[in-house]
């Protein structure tokens, strides 16, 4: 294991977490992963499409850029751990369909976007790459006729790849295209596991399409594992941590199988009994942080993992790192327009998502009307408890003065309630509560969702059942 100083407020910008089993056991609570605060299941109807509108309105000439985030539904076949919003389809009609929709909602959303350079593009699905040669060049076509895509070094234009649906020839399209960084899912290479969640892909395939990447001119690519999935063991993980190193991805996410048939239908197809117990889990966990950052990673937050000269790893190095829907990000203060499907969009202080089901989301725009259905309006203390959230996940850091300044108040005072409820976690080495900061410790850093969960006020301290295990 890389070795890190418990003590030392946030281990040091990059660096490992410290890993105490006894600590992981019994702060391993179902929490949200504060992609957003609040979190999406406070989103309501009764903010819908009219709200939207004054908000998206009144940033119209901000001339700030602009996030896209853009959902593709559709998947050949399916994979029992997921949790997405998907359609699972060999006929590829609904996605020639879906795109007509995908086009209306862009012609109705330009009026409002139009005048801000997009920065951010993200294709997620589903598997965007579903979609054939000519309608990757279809969806492109229309988000520049609608909207202002640049072509700037700094833009970063990510889309997410099944390496089964890909070649060398469709990575250089994705490249012509303007994409110049990709996120491919891998989950787990062993066979066994493979099986037993219906997702067959080989090391070589896999490879490939990485070489391909980088000899289109990608600038990163980001690789997805997961850990708790049925049959694996510490060995068998061990090997895949060993075959993604040596592809050397700049960037690596670790996640924790969530295992929630309750809300997922197919993961029925897991049996409970398959699963790892949690303390092979943790075994699981604790293999990854090191290996990972034995082979040179930095630890970046949460169960993200990049090289050092990556530009997420210099963003964790010079505290602009921040964290959006799509996970840890540099561009986050981007207002984002969600388009597609149970898209999620911030706008201003208005979060707004699309309708969640497909026949729906078809309706609205039918009628001529945005598929946005529901949402939040963000009030000053939301405003001030998100900036908290967003500190501690990102600069494992809060200072008081800052937050204080920002949004008038005095810290101490507005949060005693909370800092009162961070003792029992600053007892057990998570967190240092000082006169003028919080510093989340090395140990504290695989704790970042329990010690943002203090400052929820929607969620009760304990947990919710609806989110996935903080470990």
């Amino acid at each position: 294991m890389c070795s890190s100083e418990e003590t030392h407020p946030d281990g040091g910008a990059g660096q490992p977490p410290a890993i105490d089993t006894a600590l992981l056991a019994r702060h391993d609570v179902r929490a949200p992963r504060y992609t957003s605060y609040p979190t999406a299941p406070q989103f309501s109807d009764a903010l819908g499409e009219s709200a939207y509108r004054r908000a998206a309105q009144a940033c119209h000439q901000s001339g700030a850029p602009l996030s896209v985030y853009v959902h593709i539904p559709f998947c050949r076949t399916v994979c029992f751990y997921c949790g997405c919003n998907k359609v699972i389809t060999a006929n590829y009609r609904r996605a020639g369909d879906y795109l007509d929709r995908l086009a209306h909602e862009m012609a109705l959303q330009a009026p409002m976007f139009a005048a801000r350079p997009v920065s951010q593009l993200h294709f997620g699905g589903g598997t965007p790459t579903y979609l054939r040669d000519a309608e990757l060049r279809r969806v492109m076509a229309d988000l520049a006729r609608h909207f202002q895509l640049v072509d700037a070094p700094s833009r970063e234009y990510s889309i997410e790849i099944d390496p089964r649906t890909v070649d060398a020839d469709k990575v250089a399209l994705l490249a012509a295209l303007g994409f110049n960084r990709m996120s491919l899912g891998i989950q787990d290479f062993d066979p066994d596991v493979q099986v037993a969640v219906n997702r067959r892909q080989s090391l070589q395939q896999t490879a490939a399409v990485l070489d391909a990447a980088r000899a289109s001119g990608f600038r990163s690519s980001s690789v997805d594992l997961i850990y708790g999935l049925p049959r694996q063991t510490p060995d068998s993980f061990k090997r895949t941590l060993d075959a993604v190193i040596g592809l050397r991805p700049e960037r690596i996410a670790v996640y924790g199988y969530a295992h929630m048939p309750e809300l997922f239908k197919v993961q029925r197809q897991i049996p409970a009994r398959s699963l790892p117990d949690a303390g092979t889990r943790l075994l699981l966990l604790q293999e990854s942080i090191e290996r990972l950052c034995a082979a040179g990673y930095l630890y970046i937050g949460m169960d993200h993992f990049a090289l050092p000269d990556d530009e997420l790893a210099r963003a964790r190095r010079d505290g602009t790192l921040q964290r959006n829907f799509q996970g840890y990000s540099t561009h986050a203060r981007c207002d984002l327009l969600g388009l597609g499907v149970s898209a999620i969009g911030k706008v201003g202080a208005i979060y707004a998502q699309n309708a969640r089901d497909l026949a729906q989301y078809q309706r609205r725009l039918d009628e001529g009307r945005l598929a946005v259905v529901r949402g939040f309006a963000l009030d000053a203390d939301d405003r001030v408890r998100g900036d908290v959230i967003q500190a501690l996940m990102c600069q494992g850091q809060v200072s008081f003065d800052a937050i204080g300044a920002r949004h008038d108040l005095r810290f101490a005072d507005y949060f005693a309630a909370e800092l009162q409820r961070l003792q029992p976690l600053a007892a057990d080495g998570l967190v240092v509560v000082g006169p003028d900061a919080l510093e989340v410790t090395a140990r504290g850093r695989l704790f970042l969702r329990n010690l943002a969960m203090v400052f929820d006020a929607y969620l009760p301290p304990q947990g919710s059942q609806g989110f996935s295990r903080a470990v």
